[in-house]
């Protein structure tokens, strides 16, 4: 089992997750985080840090995109392990429908 990241965290990002994984197995892209699902140890301390409620287990129903979704982009993108301020208009998109048709970015963020 692994916990991967969804679409609730696009447009947020919250980064208090980062801190408490004990492996840094998180990977910052410019508008969301995902997690290696090759390096969780599904210790699961991560999953009640998150405000946007965007982690979850990969044994909930319909998991296996986001599976492959966090293994395609922590690949690409940089590391995270410090905790930053979420984006500006998190507050605004926290539980907000659609957005990774509506605001994903493929970019990288700048890890750290």
């Amino acid at each position: 089992m692994t916990y991967i990241v969804n679409d609730a965290c696009i447009a947020c990002k919250y980064t208090d997750c980062v801190e408490v994984c004990p492996v840094d197995c998180f990977y910052e892209g410019e508008n969301m985080l995902v997690i290696h699902p090759d390096e969780c140890i599904d210790c699961g301390v991560c999953e009640p840090e998150c405000p946007a409620d965007a982690i979850r287990p990969d044994t909930e129903p319909d998991m296996e995109k986001w599976v492959e979704f966090n293994r395609k982009y922590s690949e690409l993108w940089p590391v995270i392990i410090t905790k930053k301020e979420p984006l500006p208009e998190a507050e605004e998109r926290d539980g907000e429908e659609g957005k990774l048709e509506k605001y994903f970015s493929e970019a990288p963020g700048e890890g750290g």
